[in-house]
């Protein structure tokens, strides 16, 4: 760090280059977006509490997912909707390190949580009469406080090795948040670990769970095979189906992002498809359990009644 350099304190996000009009377009565009993922998941959030029938350990998963999408559209998606009016408005050097901790924090979380709620399919398809015993409240609360804490710490790992390093040069973080690649690039110092450290977090988040979770709807695509009557198979595969199209949407855009080629896709493909994963998939998860499960619109029907 040594030199007579200036350091920075503050950055601009460049967001998207579109002309003036379009930019309102797109700010009352995401704002809609925005909120319909507060309206979505708080209302599975609310359900979830005041129905009792839903006071289960899938549905308790299900209220962690909600509220890690709430904080994770919460901590992008306002600073977006600024700088679309404001395109000049600086965000500050610990604003935009505290944003990028957030992110990675929520993401991880995410990624986690995920597994736990293919355990708990896994368990409740594959050994159904073991299960209140297997997916207890303690366990379930034990597995959540897990999730929470490991996306804290990996969190926590990025920080500490993105926080000593010198920013002294251009200050344009080239996306619409502080994402922790476009940050990296605007460091006056080697940044090949703290690269390293994104990769390999990516491949121990991303494909390690990703993996278990194909492993455990291998053996419940097993199991709702045996069963005998179509009856049971349907409903067997309907718990399941909506997990599996979350599943997809988060881990299909977080691999292609992370882990996929460095220099394969243009720099504006990956901005646009790290926008679907910060806004769409938050917006899209309540929508998809609610479309999707039974019991969900049979708690919305009776709150309403």
């Amino acid at each position: 760090m040594g030199g007579n350099h200036t350091m920075v304190t503050e950055f601009i996000l460049l967001g998207f280059p579109v002309d003036p009009g379009i930019q309102m377009l797109l700010f009352g565009l995401f704002s809609l977006l925005y909120a319909f993922t507060l309206l979505g998941n708080g209302v599975i959030l609310g359900l979830i509490s005041l129905d009792s029938r839903l006071h289960t350990p899938m549905y308790f998963f299900l209220s962690h997912l909600a509220m890690v999408d709430i904080a994770y559209a919460c901590n992008t998606v306002p600073q977006m909707l600024v700088n679309l009016l404001d395109p000049a408005r600086p965000i500050s050097f610990a604003g935009c390190v505290t944003q990028t901790f957030l992110f990675l924090t929520f993401a991880h979380t995410e990624c986690l949580l995920l597994v736990v709620m293919s355990y708990d399919r896994y368990v409740a398809i594959c050994h159904p009469l073991r299960y209140s015993v297997i997916m207890s409240w303690k366990v379930c609360v034990v597995l959540a406080i897990t999730s929470w804490t490991i996306g804290v710490l990996l969190a926590l790992a990025h920080l500490m090795l993105l926080l000593p390093l010198p920013f002294c040069g251009p200050r344009e973080v080239s996306h619409f948040f502080c994402e922790i690649i476009a940050v990296l690039k605007l460091a006056c110092a080697d940044t090949h670990i703290n690269e390293i450290m994104v990769l390999a977090g990516a491949v121990s988040v991303l494909v390690g769970p990703f993996s278990s979770i194909v492993i455990s709807y291998v053996y419940i695509l097993c199991a709702i095979l045996k069963i005998q009557s179509g009856e049971g198979r349907q409903k067997a595969f309907s718990t399941c189906s909506s997990h599996l199209c979350v599943v997809g949407l988060f881990y299909g855009t977080a691999i292609i992002m992370y882990i996929g080629p460095r220099h394969g896709s243009p720099k504006e493909q990956k901005k646009y498809l790290l926008l679907f994963h910060s806004l769409f998939n938050p917006m899209l998860n309540p929508l998809i359990y609610s479309l999707r499960n039974k019991e969900v619109k049979a708690a919305l029907k009776r709150l309403l009644d």
